[in-house]
């Protein structure tokens, strides 16, 4: 049974809604400042009437148009003038400056263990704890001792063997900065030669910035885009650190060009303003992949506007889902939530070949799952550290989107996307988590490999009340802990039907597994008429665990569906 896929659709009744009710909501803004784009042909004069009771503070310079940030005089309510603004024929629309935030990692440590090599890997010595390149089973850092699922990792070593990229390729780390420094990523950094043999202080390309010799840095508005954080060096080094240099790790793509723009702080956060700049920036620059490890704010026209333009220029837009283990089909996540051809919403997994535990999802918004978990890269200052998050996801789709371009060149974005959810492997855990069911294959892509996708047909399910309900207490107590296994012999495949849930959300859990444990479905928060995802085989287990504080009505299963062989 074939299965075709489509990027997401959010609903324009949704999104209508959310900017106009909830810009006064939670979302976290830069205080009293508003960004105001005109209609073509009114002048920026209009901004400066008495009686709209703001002052045009200044203007963002963009290469499609100019926009303004605008302050409240004073004399007025904020609530009034943006009511009055947005009545104005004039004014194409009006949001708020939001701030934007790294999508925060979990460092796990610093890593100066080495050991052996795999077979036909890079000689970097810390490349047998890349498990996102190529999983052991036993290979990921900070693990404890856990084993992994062999062969859950992107597929690179086969896809090396195809491709190891190509300098041609430009790809943007939009983020913290980079230490273009590092020994393990400077021979891949962008040089802006026009500026690298200039005159300092002098804008010797006349592309409107002063010393952008390896980027720019639109937090602190210079040409030094060092990075004094960490976040956007690790990174960089999963896309682009260089193989076979003796020195640490290996990057998806062995060769690349890496553009350093900045537009988070070293504190790790950003503008509005300043993420439109950053994303101009690299669409001017030409590069052909922005990394955009960052998110947060309210939907925004204006980011929304500026991700469409760089698609318009063929540049692929890869964005991390988020970290706060929320589906981002009912609580989106910006910017990876954006409607737009280009963009590519990345989920982390383990090298269990689960989705992480922080990690977002969405069956209709979140394109594919990547390795995030224990990743081993490059920081600051020339060091290794271990992060988790799904900004560790984002750099390994964002190679292997490289790898694919410098393998076949440019190509539509929907044709892109597509080839990517096709080939991806589908995996169980997946399934109802990412829009392709599976996690980012490099050597599937590259090699056009579109694993089959065998789902069941709807019509066979079969109804089998269970002789006793399995339930919990109503409510539940503190501290509980249920399971029960269902068995129907020889069946094909079987799931679980659960009347009505109703769970403290993020604190008790009924989780589905398989008969060995691997974990199908985490479910918290309520719902009524719930069909778990299904396994292959004749056997599923439902377990339930509750904390020891808030207690909820708790869960019912009366019935389960098989599927005859």
């Amino acid at each position: 049974m074939s299965i075709a896929f489509s990027k997401k659709h959010c609903l324009v009744f949704f999104v209508i809604f959310f900017m106009v009710f909830n810009v006064f909501a939670e979302h976290e803004s830069v205080p009293g400042e508003m960004i105001i784009k005109l209609k073509d042909g009114v002048s920026s004069n209009f901004l400066n009437k008495k009686d709209l009771g703001i002052e045009v503070d200044r203007s963002i310079d963009l290469s499609y148009g100019v926009l303004y940030v605008v302050k409240l005089s004073g004399n007025k309510p904020e609530k009034e003038v943006w009511t009055n603004l947005q009545k104005l024929k004039d004014v194409e629309y009006i949001e708020k400056n939001y701030i934007y935030h790294l999508v925060k990692p979990v460092r796990e440590g610093d890593i100066t263990i080495d050991n052996i090599m795999g077979l036909a890997a890079p000689t970097d010595p810390k490349f047998n704890q890349l498990w996102g390149l190529h999983n052991t089973g036993t290979n990921a850092p900070s693990s404890f001792g856990q084993i992994g699922v062999k062969g859950a990792d992107i597929g690179a070593l086969k896809a090396w063997e195809l491709s190891k990229g190509s300098k041609d390729i430009k790809v943007a780390v939009i983020d913290t900065g980079i230490d273009y420094n590092h020994p393990d990523l400077k021979d891949n950094m962008w040089i802006n030669e026009a500026e690298a043999n200039g005159k300092e202080g002098v804008d010797d390309d006349e592309n409107g910035y002063i010393d952008d010799i390896h980027g720019y840095d639109f937090a602190n508005n210079d040409g030094d885009p060092m990075d004094g954080h960490n976040h956007g060096t690790h990174c960089a080094g999963t896309i682009g650190a260089v193989h076979n240099n003796e020195i640490g790790v290996a990057g998806v793509m062995a060769n690349v060009t890496l553009v350093a723009v900045k537009f988070l702080s070293d504190a790790g956060s950003g503008t509005s303003e300043d993420a439109l700049k950053a994303i101009d920036y690299a669409a001017k620059v030409g590069v052909n992949v922005m990394s955009n490890s960052w998110g947060g704010g309210a939907y925004s026209q204006a980011l929304h506007e500026a991700i469409q333009r760089a698609s318009e220029k063929g540049i692929v837009f890869v964005a991390a889902a988020g970290n706060s283990s929320s589906n981002n089909d009912t609580t989106p996540h910006y910017p990876s939530n954006y409607e737009v051809e280009n963009v590519i919403s990345v989920a982390a997994h383990t090298y269990k070949d689960e989705l992480a535990s922080f990690s977002c999802y969405g069956k209709g918004t979140v394109d594919i799952a990547a390795p995030g978990h224990n990743i081993l890269s490059t920081t600051k200052a020339g060091g290794y550290a271990v992060y988790s998050g799904t900004s560790m996801a984002t750099p390994h789709v964002a190679g292997v989107v490289g790898l694919l371009l410098a393998y076949e060149g440019p190509m539509p974005h929907t044709d892109l996307v597509n080839r990517i959810l096709k080939t991806s492997v589908p995996v169980t855990a997946y399934r109802r988590k990412v829009i392709s069911g599976g996690r980012i294959s490099a050597y599937n892509l590259l090699a056009s490999i579109m694993p089959p996708r065998y789902e069941p047909d709807p019509s066979l399910w079969e109804s089998v009340p269970l002789e006793q309900v399995f339930e919990s207490e109503h409510p539940y107590k503190n501290a509980a802990q249920v399971s029960r296994t269902f068995t129907v012999p020889g069946v094909k495949h079987i799931r679980i039907i659960i009347e009505k849930y109703d769970l403290e959300k993020g604190y008790d859990f009924l989780k589905i597994t398989d008969k060995d444990g691997k974990l199908i479905e985490k479910l918290d928060g309520a719902g009524d008429s719930y069909e778990t995802d299904y396994i292959t085989g004749d056997t599923i287990i439902a377990k339930f665990t509750s904390d020891s504080s808030i207690t909820k009505w708790g869960f019912k299963i009366s019935e389960i569906q098989i599927i005859r062989k």
